[in-house]
């Protein structure tokens, strides 16, 4: 089994600190870790659950693939991150099993993570994130 553990269940939002505000008040919730990832073009909010996050996500640039999904879809679930020993192990596999990937080889995730995106047209409409620590 590659999979080890939920990473993460994204949720793409407009406003990044009413987001924080509501999980605050509704579950009490609080920001474990936050950081703008320059690279996808967003700024997360980590909120600890367990052993996993939920991972509020912001754009901060028009182009980024976060603003594409809500300007398609709106706020909501954006993708699903699952954790893995070996990104590239991994990748690998999904790519064998008929996955598409989005990033052909690992690369450098937010909280020091490596990570790779596989698109949900070969994932049973899920973006999926392996998340390797």
């Amino acid at each position: 089994m590659l999979l080890t553990e939920i990473d993460h269940v994204a949720i793409a939002v407009r406003d990044l600190e009413a987001a924080i505000d509501y999980y605050h008040r509704a579950f009490g919730a609080t920001v474990d870790h936050r950081e703008v990832v320059e690279s996808d073009g967003v700024e997360e909010a980590l909120l600890k659950v367990a052993d996993s996050y939920v991972q509020l996500l912001t754009p901060t640039r028009d182009d980024s693939p976060v603003a594409k999904a809500i300007e398609k879809r709106g706020e909501g679930l954006h993708h699903i991150g699952y954790r893995v020993a070996d990104c590239g192990e991994a990748l690998a596999s999904m790519i064998a099993a008929g996955a598409t990937p989005i990033d052909h080889a690992p690369r450098p995730g937010s909280r020091g993570t490596t990570v790779a995106f596989v698109h949900p047209k070969g994932s049973f409409g899920t973006l999926i994130e392996l998340v390797e620590e």
